[in-house]
């Protein structure tokens, strides 16, 4: 039981109505989880509107609600809490609740379109080798120490960041690596947190279906370094045309990374091979198993927060060297008789399947062909569609249109958004198969020796999601299946 004045610390109440000098059980703001004794915070959602189920959570049990209006009719013995912003006022209620674990150790969040999951999971890959006990909140699993617990968003309600820092305090986690992102920061999930660090990586097309304008888009970006404390470090790309912005009215200590610009810390690519990379990392040389120009940029934004969080550089550099690719990020495997090469990558914005074709191109001998297999999601930015099959279809020497996660929409209508992106003189080379599995089978069957196949879009999913319903498939079990039956 915890006292309600003092979860609401920092909450910016408008007004009260009723004593806040009770005890209360827990903090919820999905109405179908209150029970007897709980704060119930009403938020204004994407989806509902918590302020329709007020009288629901009083009927389950719940003694205190905090809202943004209040209800026309008030109940009895009930406290009502007035706040300009229930979602922000839900960030620091958390974090009050579960003791403001974020005090307790360092704390680093990843900002940017691409490159979040690679760093905060190599980071703590790295801390780990390195012999601390660490944090992760990521895309694809939430790690405290040893213990995985599955993911469902990029950056998790508040109440569940707070659960989560508060179990890695009581198990003695020293650093935790967090992925921010826009919509994460847009609805001040972050709030009330303290940050030991951030780090931006880059800034593309994304998300303009909720953002509305990539100034937006990037403004949110930016807010989350505006409110770093000044005992922080905000790490940025300066080879991004927003990298400077986002410094630009932080306290906390500046630092940049470049591999084009002079920056504090710069990397040159030596080498670069499907095994590896060679980098001069600040006049040190270095080789690791990560592949690309992009995770040039990751390694370096590893390599700097590691260090300003108090590692040595030349140890750095050692664990760094041990890094191992992360799961649905450029992983690939080379087939048997055959030696076709079939990746498997996350790249679901223009500017990420860019920089993975790119890469491709920088390795590829040019005596193979290339296939893409590439597809949009529903019931996310349209405006994406074109250029993305834009890219494909001009960098490829095939480039095959499918499903990624329909969602509600139909296939064959994102398929033809896509479509609209193909200039003519690449129109030949350009197929459409709505089946993802049966796009990936013709690939499979297009692919002579050596050739290289890119299945781009969905990475470390292992599922589909069309209509509401999500169903098992894992590209990178799907074409290794497929090769082995076409005995390539």
């Amino acid at each position: 039981m915890k006292v309600l004045k003092d979860i609401l610390y920092k909450a910016s109440l408008e007004a009260v109505k009723g004593s806040t000098d009770i005890t209360v059980n827990k903090v919820e703001f999905d109405s179908r989880q209150i029970g007897k004794g709980d704060v119930f915070v009403a938020i204004n959602g994407t989806v509902s509107n918590g302020h329709d189920y007020i009288d629901k959570a009083i009927s389950l049990g719940a003694k205190a609600i905090v809202c943004e209006e209040f209800p026309d009719e008030l109940s009895e013995n009930i406290t009502y809490v007035l706040v300009k912003n229930s979602h922000k006022a839900l960030a620091f209620m958390a974090a009050n609740y579960y003791g403001n674990p974020s005090n307790n150790l360092k704390l680093v969040g990843i900002t940017g379109t691409n490159g979040k999951t690679t760093i905060a999971t190599l980071l703590y890959q790295l801390f780990k080798k390195a012999g601390y006990k660490v944090g992760l909140l990521s895309t694809v699993k939430i790690l405290v120490g040893d213990k995985e617990y599955k993911a469902t968003h990029t950056t998790p309600d508040s109440l569940t960041i707070n659960r989560y820092l508060s179990e890695m305090q009581q198990d003695g986690v020293e650093y935790c690596f967090m992925e921010v992102s826009s919509h994460g920061i847009h609805q001040k999930r972050t709030e009330g947190l303290h940050f030991a660090g951030g780090i931006f990586t880059n800034l593309s097309h994304d998300h303009l279906d909720y953002h509305k304008s990539f100034s937006e888009y990037r403004d949110v970006k930016k807010s989350f370094f505006d409110k770093l404390p000044k005992s922080a470090f905000a790490l940025t790309n300066i080879d991004d045309k927003n990298g400077l912005v986002m410094l630009q009215n932080t306290v906390a200590k500046k630092l940049t990374y470049a591999l084009k610009t002079y920056a504090d810390y710069r990397a040159q690519i030596l080498e670069s091979q499907f095994s590896g990379l060679l980098l001069k990392i600040n006049d040190q040389e270095v080789w690791v198993k990560l592949i690309g120009a992009f995770n040039a940029y990751n390694l370096l934004a590893i390599y700097a927060a590691a260090i300003n969080l108090g590692l040595e550089d030349m140890e750095v550099l050692r664990l760094m060297s041990e890094l191992e690719s992360v799961s649905g990020r450029f992983q690939f495997i080379v087939s048997g008789p055959s030696q076709i090469t079939a990746i498997v990558d996350y790249a679901h914005t223009p500017d990420a399947l860019d920089n993975v074709l790119k890469t491709i191109e920088d390795i590829r001998t040019r005596n193979e062909q290339l296939i893409t297999i590439v597809g949009c999601g529903g019931d996310r930015d349209k405006t994406k569609r074109p250029v993305m099959a834009h890219i494909a279809s001009s960098k490829s020497d095939v480039a095959i249109f499918t499903s990624d996660n329909p969602r509600s929409e139909d296939p064959v209508d994102i398929i033809e958004d896509m479509e609209k992106g193909v200039e003519p003189q690449n129109y030949k080379k350009t197929l459409s198969v709505v089946e993802r599995k049966q796009a990936i089978k013709i690939a499979c069957q297009l692919a002579k020796p050596n050739d290289i196949i890119l299945i781009a879009g969905k990475g470390h999913e292992t599922y589909q999601e069309i209509k509401g319903v999500r169903h098992d498939f894992d590209d990178m079990q799907i074409v290794k299946e497929i090769l082995k039956e076409l005995n390539k």
